[in-house]
């Protein structure tokens, strides 16, 4: 296939049994691209194992419509489609779009533009912003804010919105990451955020307005699932070093003017315990406010979880002087351990008390677990401070790291996308 001399974008369609959609949003589309954008551009298709009229209706539109391809891959999965059209594309700017064009075109010239400048690295819609106009129902409102508000406590990331199938990536970026990605479905590009975002890169957002497809077929509560599992799969590889994504760093990440100099022992002790009192003021609430409805015990251990992930932020930021997004996942991950410590103190403080005195009321409750909250303060300080946060180690963003030869880097990984059929149209444009 013929090609121009630079293609900037390729706008790839990932389509799963859309033979109702795909004729109708495939011409709306690429009538914008023709009036809209100047780039040099092309649309690329791509059928996820339909078994319906989808595919035939992919070949005709190429056949039919200039700069428009069509690729059939033989397995489902939208990650995999992904991975398999943008591994091989020859554009500059790698663009993915939802079929159902649930966001607003308009939004596609500053999506990209920044991509192409190389001012960024990544560009994402979000429908999270304060400008963003989101027409949606209450359910999947409720579901979309609170995962994407436990994407960021849990794994310590910038972005606002994971889930929005508005993405673009700079081809160079995508060579480097998409071996490193595992998830071949709904998780690919928030895996694939995450791992951008541990790596020191740029993401761009830009608020988008976006319309609910109301025959849309996805299963929210299932998704939301497996979403939640590689979450937990990529911190714990993360934390475990498996993933090399402080290697990405020093080639491609986007460093720091000049590392912060960590406070002194007696400043830490002052900012240590400044947050330790915010975080048991913040607990006393919690467990005054779950204790009600969830029990004692599921009461201490909701409140502890919820306080120990903004704790150790806290602690990393302001008391240890630690910045960056080197290490910040394997921190919560030790923050963590070091909250397992405290939860089994001011557990079994209150097992004791329920065996002792099993008519105690919640407020001596709660004089019991703030008293074994502070030996936990006390211990936690010593673990962060000798354990977690160290010393200052040695930033991936330093000279010589950045410097290393490319011997040294971790090589990335063969690529296992399936093999991508082309339409005989293609061959003759």
């Amino acid at each position: 296939m013929s090609q121009p001399p630079t293609l900037s974008l390729d706008i790839v369609v990932p389509v799963y049994n859309e033979q109702a959609t795909l004729d109708t949003s495939l011409r709306r589309l690429h009538a914008y691209l023709t009036d809209a954008v100047q780039a040099s551009w092309r649309i690329t298709i791509a059928d996820n194992a339909s078994t319906d009229e989808t595919p035939a209706i992919a070949d005709s539109l190429a056949a039919e419509l200039g700069g428009v391809i069509a690729v059939h891959l033989p397995l489902k999965g939208r990650g995999r489609a992904l991975k398999a059209v943008w591994g091989s594309s020859p554009a500059e700017v790698l663009v993915y779009l939802d079929e159902d064009l649930s966001t607003d075109l308009a939004a596609l010239p500053p999506l990209v533009a920044p991509l192409l400048s190389g001012h960024s690295d990544l560009a994402i819609g979000t429908r999270l912003g304060r400008s963003s106009r989101v027409t949606r129902g209450g359910k999947r409102e409720f579901i979309s804010r609170s995962y994407n508000l436990l994407l960021r406590r849990t794994m310590s990331v910038g972005f606002s919105d994971a889930q929005c199938g508005f993405k673009a990536i700079r081809r160079d970026v995508a060579q480097r990451l998409l071996p490193l990605v595992e998830d071949d479905a709904w998780f690919f590009d928030t895996e694939l955020l995450i791992l951008a975002e541990r790596a020191g890169l740029r993401i761009h957002e830009i608020p988008v307005d976006w319309v609910d497809d109301p025959h849309s077929s996805v299963d929210i509560v299932r998704t939301a699932r497996e979403d939640l599992k590689g979450m937990l799969r990529v911190g714990t590889n993360i934390a475990r070093g498996r993933i090399p994504v402080e290697a990405v760093y020093a080639e491609l990440g986007r460093r720091p003017f000049a590392p912060p100099r960590p406070p002194s022992f007696f400043g830490q002790v002052v900012r240590f315990a400044i947050v330790g009192v915010l975080s048991t003021a913040a607990y006393a609430l919690l467990y005054l406010l779950f204790s009600g409805f969830l029990g004692g015990q599921v009461a201490n251990f909701a409140a502890l979880l919820l306080t120990a992930v903004a704790n150790t932020w806290a602690n990393r930021r302001f008391t240890f002087g630690v910045r960056g997004r080197p290490g910040m996942v394997r921190h919560q991950f030790q923050g963590l351990a070091v909250f397992g410590i405290a939860w089994a103190l001011s557990g079994g403080s209150l097992a004791l008390l329920h065996a002792t005195a099993p008519g105690a009321s919640p407020q001596v409750e709660l004089i019991v677990l703030t008293v074994a909250n502070l030996v936990a303060t006390l211990l936690r300080f010593v673990l962060l401070r000798l354990w977690v946060f160290r010393s200052t180690r040695k930033s991936p963003a330093s000279p010589a790291a950045h410097d290393a030869p490319a011997a040294l880097r971790p090589a990335p990984a063969p690529s296992t996308t399936p093999e991508l059929v082309l339409t005989p149209t293609e061959t003759e444009r």
